[in-house]
């Protein structure tokens, strides 16, 4: 899979603000089960499984078997593809932005 579509994937999962909580919760402990994070929300253990299954999907968590549950740990590897691609769009909006800058000097010194 090409970083594009590792990039897509992040965003996708995370464009949900449950799942970006997911992910905080996990990042906090280390890592939790389903069950755990149940515990402390208004939602079913099988709707956190859910989700929790979607953000391993994107790459954001790894999953481990532990008995009956499963653990999931953050995955930091495609948050830094994800913050790689903000800081090039970002470096490409800087450019253009100092060149207008350069531009508009150019016209204001010509009058």
């Amino acid at each position: 899979m090409d970083a594009g579509s590792r990039v897509d994937r992040v965003f996708a999962a995370l464009g949900d603000p449950g799942r970006r909580s997911l992910v905080e919760a996990v990042a906090e402990r280390g890592s939790a089960t389903a069950t755990e994070l149940a515990a402390e929300l208004p939602v079913t253990r099988q709707a956190v499984a859910k989700q929790l299954g979607a953000l391993a999907d994107a790459g954001l968590l790894q999953a481990t078997r532990a008995g009956r549950e499963t653990r999931y740990s953050v995955t930091p590897a495609p948050l830094e593809d994800a913050v790689d691609w903000i800081v090039s769009v970002g470096a490409a909006w800087d450019e253009r932005l100092v060149a207008l800058r350069r531009s508009l000097a150019r016209a204001t010194d010509a009058r």
